[in-house]
């Protein structure tokens, strides 16, 4: 999977993504941190890649609406420090099918994920 991390989350998360195979891009490395929301969304779409993020600017289905990229994973945790953040995402690339996911506007909490896909798609 071709991924863009967001600045919101640690930036360790990406050589252990690396380590499961995906090819991962991060906003802080490109030199996009503290850009606004539109410049991280152009050089995610321009790059065709699927971005993890927590900001809630990302969270507005009817402007991301699945299909329309290659995929959003929001993510939305009780205490959301580097180490959960970091456990939780390991986790949900390690435990769901991840790979089904392009395309899609997911969100996942500490305890459940929710898939939304493009209309008329299982």
């Amino acid at each position: 999977m071709r991924i863009k991390l967001d600045e919101n989350l640690p930036i360790g998360l990406a050589p252990k993504l690396v380590a499961m195979g995906h090819d991962v891009h991060t906003v802080q490395v490109e030199g996009l941190a503290g850009r606004e929301d539109s410049d991280i969304w152009e050089a995610t779409q321009a790059e065709d890649r699927f971005l993890i993020t927590q900001d809630l600017d990302f969270s507005d289905i009817r402007r991301f609406a699945p299909g329309t990229h290659a995929g959003i994973l929001l993510i939305r945790l009780h205490s959301p420090d580097r180490v959960s953040l970091i456990a939780r995402i390991e986790e949900l690339y390690e435990q769901e099918k991840v790979e089904e996911w392009s395309g899609c506007f997911v969100v996942a909490t500490d305890r459940k994920v929710r898939v939304l896909r493009l209309s008329g798609n299982p």
